[in-house]
């Protein structure tokens, strides 16, 4: 690899941007591909795509010969809005699964420093804080306060940015009642349609833990695209 060529993989992961680095094995030719660039080759083009989707390495064999594709991505992370018992099992497997968590919470009788010691926790209001966070595609949202005016901006806040998963924990009456709000603020069928309520797979979860795998196992599977 050319010096430049790293620096530029350098540069974009601290830009939060994800690159494929893109190698010719017979002469070893190699271009940066960022995400959304155009690519002139059906086959590389797919196996770029594939390659941000899963975070894996691989090659495919075509007319110039085998070439292999290999992702940069911007890390892994979550912001969840709401210091509850929920939050403090996701915020722990999320953590094992390789996301970079951050927790927002303005009400300090919630967000007490000796239960989240450890975790990364913002204190401000939640579209304060998102804003200041820019979540990318790499980036997953979920609202667990049941509180509207806590929830509902920080919602706004996701469906406007590149989030990959946007979730938000409650009934599927309270859920209802979220979209309803959500339109009156101008939001339309498919943005809407992009928050996960109630949130998690149906996995018959009861308890603070069981929830955060059911959040996690959905997010996963929205990231890597799973049916």
């Amino acid at each position: 690899m050319k010096r430049e060529t790293l620096a530029a993989i350098v540069r974009a992961r601290a830009e939060g941007r994800a690159v494929a680095l893109v190698t010719q094995l017979g002469d070893g030719a190699q271009a940066l591909v960022g995400r959304g660039d155009p690519v002139d080759d059906p086959a590389v083009r797919d196996a770029v795509a594939r390659a941000f989707a899963t975070d894996d390495a691989l090659s495919i064999d075509g007319p110039g010969g085998r070439t292999f594709v290999q992702a940069y991505n911007p890390p892994l992370r979550l912001v969840v809005v709401g210091a509850v018992h929920i939050a403090e099992s996701l915020a722990a497997i999320a953590r094992i699964a390789g996301y970079d968590v951050t927790i927002v919470d303005p009400r300090e009788a919630f967000a007490r420093r000796e239960r989240f010691a450890g975790w990364k926790v913002v204190g401000s209001w939640p579209d304060e804080a998102l804003a200041a966070l820019r979540p990318d595609h790499r980036t997953a949202v979920v609202t667990l306060t049941h509180d509207p005016k806590l929830d509902d901006p920080a919602l706004e806040a996701a469906l406007r940015s590149d989030a990959f998963y946007v979730g938000s924990l409650g009934s599927a009456k309270t859920h209802a009642a979220r979209a309803r709000r959500l339109a009156e603020r101008g939001f339309g069928g498919p943005e809407l349609a992009r928050i996960h309520g109630p949130v998690g797979l149906r996995i018959g979860a009861r308890s603070p833990a069981e929830i955060a795998i059911a959040i996690l196992a959905q997010m996963t599977a929205t990231l890597r695209g799973a049916a």
